[in-house]
């Protein structure tokens, strides 16, 4: 397993969390919008292990939720670079890998949230907008990796509780403007529904799976 991110501290110690260890595992400090880095990510990647069977594209951040004219050009591209350019070139790099490798293919998955679907009111514009991508990106990797026995699927990702939407226990903007307690589910369940999708056999794909607390204001949002 090989877990990427800026924080080196923070990942060994994710590794160290799950019980790994330096013969199963390996930690890189990357920028997934960095061209260079992620050459050098996959670069030791195949030098460990050489070869990739699962790429799970799981990095993100937002943006101020403020209207869009008072976004800055640095906030915007922060956002494009890190959610859609990373997902790109981490995949494009995996999917040269997959490609040669024998044998030959590999799944890809790729973090979204429900917003390709229903809109958060206020929400960051360009975070909705890289959500919208990647969705576009995950059907492109899907329909060009099947004669390379490579399947690519997206999961949508609801409130899971975390630091990042600790903010929600406090209350949100909702579509009629009022502010409401937003219902999180238990992290692991994420992790479950990610396990399940990448285990799956080459020959079966789940394309596209939205996992979210059940009472998530989410569904007829309006």
């Amino acid at each position: 397993m090989v877990l990427t991110g800026r924080n080196l501290e923070r990942l060994e110690k994710a590794i160290q969390d799950i019980g790994g260890n330096q013969s199963n595992c390996l930690a890189v400090s990357c920028d997934v919008g960095n061209p260079s880095e992620v050459k050098k990510l996959f670069a030791a990647l195949k030098e460990k292990f050489g070869r990739i069977d699962v790429l799970f594209n799981n990095a993100g951040m937002g943006a101020p939720a403020i209207p869009m004219e008072e976004l800055t050009y640095e906030q915007w591209m922060n956002v494009v670079n890190a959610n859609l350019c990373g997902a790109f070139l981490c995949s494009q790099e995996a999917i040269r890998m997959m490609k040669a490798q024998s044998p030959q293919g590999g799944r890809e998955l790729l973090t979204t949230a429900p917003f390709p679907l229903m809109h958060r009111a206020r929400c960051q514009t360009p975070y909705t907008t890289t959500k919208h991508a990647i969705s576009g990106l995950t059907k492109t990797i899907a329909l060009d990796g099947r004669p390379f026995n490579i399947a690519c699927g997206q999961i949508d990702i609801g409130n899971a509780a975390t630091e990042m939407t600790e903010h929600m226990a406090a209350g949100i903007l909702q579509a009629d403007q009022s502010i409401k307690v937003e219902p999180r589910m238990d992290v692991d369940h994420v992790g479950e529904a990610v396990l399940h999708m990448a285990q799956l056999p080459l020959d079966s794909n789940i394309l596209s799976m939205i996992v979210m607390a059940t009472n998530m204001p989410f569904v007829g949002r309006g």
